[in-house]
């Protein structure tokens, strides 16, 4: 898939001893004792050789941290923090390694877990990470009949962004306990009071977790199926369009130049 466009800001690192969360595209083959990875490895904390796959520049790996992605020299002596692009046909390589990523992290949401609004046939399927008291979460939310008349199925998941222990939380806690989780949802979103959560564990932390590992830098945060990051609020229309700009994107074969 040719991504030559750039959807968001990736987060800096504070330091190699962060988790390493890797979602690898495909299952990590077995590494053998005498893979040069598995001393590479042991230069980067929290890494496993599985971890580090070649890069597309010679004498580099290619390493997911969070929802970023860095390149180590193959001596560990250096590490590049940055976004790689090919020159020739202009792609951010980076950007697919996180488009990769997500949609490891997106299939970790069962629909369950979600709130749903549209048809399981639809044109498109959108992930939504929203706090109920985002303003242009509600405006969204305001919006969902015309979202759903253009082909959009809204998987709705939670991202408090206060954090744990706040009132957003709570409330995000009380909706996903809800008998009906659409009405209480579309309650929250018209500042109604929904309740107390009553229903003991709820998969609001799991689902804030899951969008910290997605990158999730403010709400909505919308999620394509093929793991684009389109960021926050967009008209109906504009939304659907750019839609079918990415699908369109994602089918046309990649060109390269000379």
């Amino acid at each position: 898939m040719r991504r030559t466009f750039f959807l968001g800001k990736a987060s800096t690192i504070a330091a190699l001893s962060v988790a390493v969360f890797a979602y690898a595209a495909e299952p990590a083959a077995p590494v053998k004792p005498d893979d040069p990875r598995v001393q590479l490895a042991k230069k980067l904390p929290g890494a496993k050789p599985e971890d580090l796959r070649p890069a597309p520049i010679a004498g580099m790996y290619e390493m997911v941290l969070g929802n970023n992605t860095v390149y180590v020299s193959a001596d560990g002596k250096y590490l590049i923090n940055g976004d790689l692009y090919e020159m020739a046909s202009k792609t951010n390589l980076s950007e697919i390694r996180r488009a990769e990523n997500r949609v490891q992290v997106l299939a970790a949401i069962k629909d369950a877990d979600a709130i749903i609004f549209g048809p399981k046939t639809a044109k498109h399927t959108i992930t939504v990470f929203i706090d109920v008291d985002c303003g242009y979460c509600r405006k969204l939310h305001s919006e969902i009949d015309e979202v759903n008349k253009l082909g959009i199925r809204v998987r709705y998941t939670a991202y408090p962004r206060s954090g744990p222990g706040t009132p957003s939380w709570a409330k995000m806690e009380a909706v996903w306990c809800a008998k009906d989780r659409r009405d209480a949802l579309t309650r929250s979103q018209l500042d109604e009071d929904v309740g107390v959560a009553k229903c003991g564990v709820t998969p609001v932390a799991n689902q804030y977790k899951l969008g910290e590992d997605a990158g999730v830098n403010g709400t909505p945060a919308i999620f394509t199926e093929s793991g684009d990051y389109i960021g926050g609020y967009l008209p109906p229309q504009k939304l659907a369009a750019y839609l079918d700009e990415l699908k369109a994107q994602a089918a046309a074969p990649k060109k390269t130049g000379s």
